[in-house]
């Protein structure tokens, strides 16, 4: 094992490394509230792409993608990388939409309250609030679970150090701090994850060994048409689309792109290089199975494919290497928790001028750190207690999964009404929970709600596949019975109102 010294001050040092350039990137720029929250129209192509990957690419490309490769094999992997690339396209075409029709915006609450009202836009703020609380926990457990692999430093330990220097610079500096060390982190991180996977294939004997090692020991792993495999692919593929649409990272980058074009263009790329990504470390989890360096029994007290990458690693090149892929993984944890809490902090600082009569920017901004500590101090504690990366997602998926398309639909539809898009969220909600595994001790224990259910889907693929289906069905039934007619050019007023303020002080 490696040293606990050695693997903590390597730690504390590039956290240190990223933490100064945060803060020295930002110390002179525009201390706007605005500029805090979105960077607005800041970024080129290039650092759109970059910002757009590094915020993608947690530890859990390097935990719960390998994880699902090992327990389904490839067809969860190809359910994997399409579920990643989807979302990125679909805001391809979603951010220059919503650039047109809320040129002031800044986050995707404004959004709902402007154009549902009060009840959706209550629903969308405890779903995405939720939903990256949850990312932020799981990135926490990741990062806390490897560091204590490879050289048994405590977790808790792991956890305070990355929560406190990424919430050190992103309070500071805010979006473009977040932007500046994502760029680094991506430069790093692509390459880096590359010669990785392809190392790890060449210590095992290169790619036929390692597809005969996997076929020696779970032949099923390498079927495409394997049900299970296929119904755990598409499920996460429902699961990830929905949860990226309420993600607030990715409508922050939306403001900070240069251009409408800048913004389709850094999302178009992302589409591919994210998914390529995901399916490259998921498949790394299939080869640690034919290596039999994991154990995929959910129930079993030697399960360890949640690590079965840095299982990989170690079995194939030793201690020393494996430290470095660590290294790696903190580089991913911090590229993706910045750019959350930066998320997190903009959903506060929006919303805040409805709760507070004309709050001025330090308030906006000093409410803003305030949520974001709140927030890192909960994850950190949960992060304490998880066991599974993967299905500690799994929950906060469902609720992006119900709540996506009805929250998306509006922008493009004048019919659909706040009433119409919360019941449709709460439909496929419904769907969702009826089926979903984790809760169904609790779900059962209701007075005659127990009797009532179906049989739970272990796979998923009913809980997510039903939630998505349903809420997108009841969406488009809503919309086609409602006679209202939604004026588009409310949404711009009434972020424009909202924001008045805030706009006059920059």
């Amino acid at each position: 094992m490696v040293g606990t010294t050695l693997a903590l001050g390597l730690t504390v040092a590039t956290l240190v490394c990223f933490a100064a350039l945060g803060i020295w990137y930002t110390r002179r720029g525009d201390r706007s509230t605005d500029e805090f929250l979105t960077a607005r129209n800041s970024m080129g192509p290039g650092r759109t792409t970059a910002t757009l990957v590094a915020s993608s690419m947690g530890v859990w490309i390097l935990l719960s993608a390998p994880e699902a490769g090992a327990g389904f094999g490839i067809a969860a992997v190809v359910g994997y990388g399409i579920g990643t690339a989807v979302p990125m396209f679909v805001y391809s075409k979603l951010g220059p939409r919503v650039r047109e029709l809320l040129p002031e915006g800044h986050s995707l609450t404004e959004y709902a309250h402007a154009r549902y009202g009060p009840a959706m836009y209550g629903f969308v703020v405890l779903v995405s609030a939720l939903y990256m609380f949850v990312f932020v926990a799981a990135e926490l457990t990741g990062i806390a679970a490897a560091l204590s692999l490879v050289a048994g430093v405590p977790q808790w330990q792991t956890a305070v150090l990355v929560g406190g220097f990424v919430l050190l610079y992103t309070g500071y500096g805010g979006l473009r701090a977040t932007i500046v060390t994502d760029t680094v982190q991506a430069v790093l991180v692509v390459p880096l994850l590359a010669i990785v996977a392809g190392g790890v294939v060449l210590a095992v004997g290169g790619p036929s060994a390692a597809v005969s090692g996997v076929a020696a020991a779970d032949p099923a792993l390498l079927d495409p048409t394997d049900a299970a495999g296929l119904q755990f692919g598409l499920a996460l593929a429902f699961a990830i689309f929905g949860a990226e649409m309420v993600n607030q990272t990715w409508w922050q980058r939306i403001y900070a792109g240069r251009s409408s074009r800048t913004v389709a263009s850094g999302f178009r790329n992302a589409t591919v290089l994210n998914g390529a990504i995901v399916v490259v470390a998921a498949l790394l989890g299939v080869v640690a199975v034919g290596q039999g360096s994991v154990v995929t029994d959910i129930t079993s007290s030697a399960y360890n494919a949640d690590v079965a990458f840095f299982a990989l690693v170690e079995s194939a090149f030793g201690e020393a290497v494996l430290l470095g892929v660590v290294l790696l993984a903190l580089l991913l944890v911090v590229s993706s928790v910045d750019s959350l809490f930066s998320a997190l902090a903009s959903l506060v600082t929006a919303d805040l001028p409805r709760l507070l009569a004309d709050p001025d920017d330090r308030t906006l901004r000093l409410g803003a750190r305030l949520l974001t500590l709140v927030v890192a101090v909960a994850a950190i504690y949960v992060s304490l207690r998880a066991r599974s990366v993967l299905r500690l997602f799994f929950f906060a998926d469902l609720l992006g999964a119900a709540v996506a398309v009805p929250l998306i639909y509006g922008l493009y539809s004048r019919r659909l009404t706040g009433r119409g898009a919360l019941a449709s969220s709460l439909a496929g909600l419904a769907v969702g929970l009826a089926f979903f595994p984790d809760f169904r001790g609790v779900i059962t224990a209701v007075p005659f709600v127990g009797d009532l259910l179906p049989a739970a889907d272990p796979l998923y693929l009913t809980a997510f596949g039903g939630a998505v289906v349903v809420s997108s069905t009841c969406t488009v039934v809503a919309a086609r019975l409602s006679t209202a007619t939604f004026d588009f050019d409310r949404l711009a007023d009434a972020v424009a109102m909202a924001d008045g303020g805030e706009e006059a002080s920059d």
